[in-house]
Protein backbone atom coordinates (compact mmCIF):
# COMPACT_ATOMS: atom_id res chain seq x y z
CA UNK A 1 0.00 0.00 0.00
CA UNK A 2 1.45 3.33 -1.01
CA UNK A 3 1.63 6.11 1.53
CA UNK A 4 0.92 9.74 0.93
CA UNK A 5 4.54 10.55 1.69
CA UNK A 6 5.88 12.98 -0.83
CA UNK A 7 9.54 12.97 -1.76
CA UNK A 8 9.53 16.68 -0.91
CA UNK A 9 8.58 16.02 2.73
CA UNK A 10 11.50 17.05 4.91
CA UNK A 11 12.12 16.88 8.62
CA UNK A 12 13.21 19.73 10.89
CA UNK A 13 16.87 18.80 10.34
CA UNK A 14 16.55 19.08 6.54
CA UNK A 15 16.60 15.35 5.81
CA UNK A 16 13.88 13.12 4.42
CA UNK A 17 10.88 12.77 6.73
CA UNK A 18 11.01 9.43 8.54
CA UNK A 19 8.07 7.37 9.77
CA UNK A 20 6.91 8.36 13.26
CA UNK A 21 4.92 5.27 14.23
CA UNK A 22 2.83 2.53 12.64
CA UNK A 23 1.61 1.00 15.92
CA UNK A 24 -0.40 2.84 16.98
CA UNK A 25 -0.91 4.21 13.47
CA UNK A 26 -0.37 7.94 13.72
CA UNK A 27 -0.38 11.01 11.51
CA UNK A 28 -3.14 13.23 10.21
CA UNK A 29 -3.42 10.89 7.22
CA UNK A 30 -3.00 7.77 9.44
CA UNK A 31 -0.05 6.58 7.38
CA UNK A 32 2.58 6.70 10.14
CA UNK A 33 4.06 10.03 9.01
CA UNK A 34 3.67 13.48 10.59
CA UNK A 35 2.65 15.09 7.34
CA UNK A 36 0.26 17.96 6.95
CA UNK A 37 -2.00 19.41 4.31
CA UNK A 38 -4.64 22.06 3.73
CA UNK A 39 -7.29 20.30 5.84
CA UNK A 40 -4.98 19.68 8.82
CA UNK A 41 -5.91 22.77 10.81
CA UNK A 42 -4.16 21.46 13.93
CA UNK A 43 -0.92 20.87 12.03
CA UNK A 44 -0.11 17.38 13.40
CA UNK A 45 3.60 17.53 12.58
CA UNK A 46 5.58 16.90 15.79
CA UNK A 47 6.55 13.26 16.31
CA UNK A 48 6.60 12.92 20.09
CA UNK A 49 7.09 10.05 22.50
CA UNK A 50 4.30 10.71 24.96
CA UNK A 51 4.67 10.54 28.72
CA UNK A 52 2.08 10.07 31.46
CA UNK A 53 2.58 13.72 32.41
CA UNK A 54 1.97 14.91 28.87
CA UNK A 55 -1.12 12.72 28.49
CA UNK A 56 -2.57 14.24 31.69
CA UNK A 57 -1.62 17.73 30.50
CA UNK A 58 -3.36 17.17 27.16
CA UNK A 59 -6.45 15.67 28.81
CA UNK A 60 -6.70 18.68 31.14
CA UNK A 61 -6.76 20.90 28.06
CA UNK A 62 -9.63 18.98 26.48
CA UNK A 63 -7.74 16.50 24.29
CA UNK A 64 -7.91 13.05 25.91
CA UNK A 65 -5.31 10.97 24.07
CA UNK A 66 -5.26 8.10 26.56
CA UNK A 67 -8.86 6.86 26.34
CA UNK A 68 -9.58 4.43 23.48
CA UNK A 69 -12.10 5.65 20.90
CA UNK A 70 -13.09 2.53 18.93
CA UNK A 71 -15.44 4.48 16.66
CA UNK A 72 -12.36 6.30 15.31
CA UNK A 73 -10.10 3.22 15.41
CA UNK A 74 -8.08 4.99 18.10
CA UNK A 75 -6.57 2.63 20.68
CA UNK A 76 -5.69 5.31 23.23
CA UNK A 77 -2.08 6.18 23.93
CA UNK A 78 0.11 4.98 26.77
CA UNK A 79 3.44 6.38 27.95
CA UNK A 80 6.18 5.53 25.48
CA UNK A 81 3.94 5.57 22.40
CA UNK A 82 4.93 7.86 19.55
CA UNK A 83 2.27 10.16 18.15
CA UNK A 84 2.05 13.08 15.73
CA UNK A 85 1.11 16.02 17.93
CA UNK A 86 -0.20 19.42 16.96
CA UNK A 87 2.73 21.83 16.86
CA UNK A 88 0.88 24.42 18.96
CA UNK A 89 -0.01 21.81 21.64
CA UNK A 90 3.64 20.69 21.86
CA UNK A 91 4.71 24.34 22.25
CA UNK A 92 2.03 24.85 24.91
CA UNK A 93 3.30 21.76 26.77
CA UNK A 94 6.88 23.03 26.50
CA UNK A 95 5.88 26.39 27.95
CA UNK A 96 4.24 24.51 30.86
CA UNK A 97 7.30 22.30 31.41
CA UNK A 98 5.46 19.17 30.17
CA UNK A 99 6.86 18.71 26.65
CA UNK A 100 7.50 15.11 25.63
CA UNK A 101 10.62 14.04 23.79
CA UNK A 102 10.63 14.51 20.02
CA UNK A 103 11.84 12.36 17.13
CA UNK A 104 13.46 15.09 15.04
CA UNK A 105 13.87 12.85 11.99
CA UNK A 106 10.10 12.23 11.94
CA UNK A 107 9.01 15.80 12.77
CA UNK A 108 7.86 17.67 9.67
CA UNK A 109 9.75 20.82 8.70
CA UNK A 110 6.52 22.83 8.87
CA UNK A 111 6.71 22.51 12.67
CA UNK A 112 9.33 25.25 12.45
CA UNK A 113 6.57 27.69 11.49
CA UNK A 114 5.27 27.31 15.07
CA UNK A 115 8.23 26.04 17.12
CA UNK A 116 11.83 27.24 17.06
CA UNK A 117 14.36 24.50 16.29
CA UNK A 118 16.34 25.63 19.33
CA UNK A 119 13.31 24.67 21.45
CA UNK A 120 13.03 21.21 19.86
CA UNK A 121 16.69 20.18 20.07
CA UNK A 122 16.87 19.89 23.89
CA UNK A 123 13.82 17.60 23.68
CA UNK A 124 15.26 15.27 21.03
CA UNK A 125 15.13 11.55 21.71
CA UNK A 126 18.43 10.33 23.20
CA UNK A 127 21.16 9.69 20.64
CA UNK A 128 19.36 11.59 17.91
CA UNK A 129 21.17 14.90 18.04
CA UNK A 130 24.49 16.01 19.41
CA UNK A 131 25.95 19.54 19.56
CA UNK A 132 28.72 18.47 17.13
CA UNK A 133 26.05 18.19 14.40
CA UNK A 134 25.21 21.90 14.55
Amino acid sequence: MATLQDSRDKNVLGGDLKCCCKSPLTGFYRNGYCQTGPTDFGRHVVCAQVTAEFLEFSKARGNDLSTPQPAYQFPGLKPGDKWCLCAARWQEAKDAGMAPLVDLSATHVSALEVINLDALIPHALPGQFSPEEE
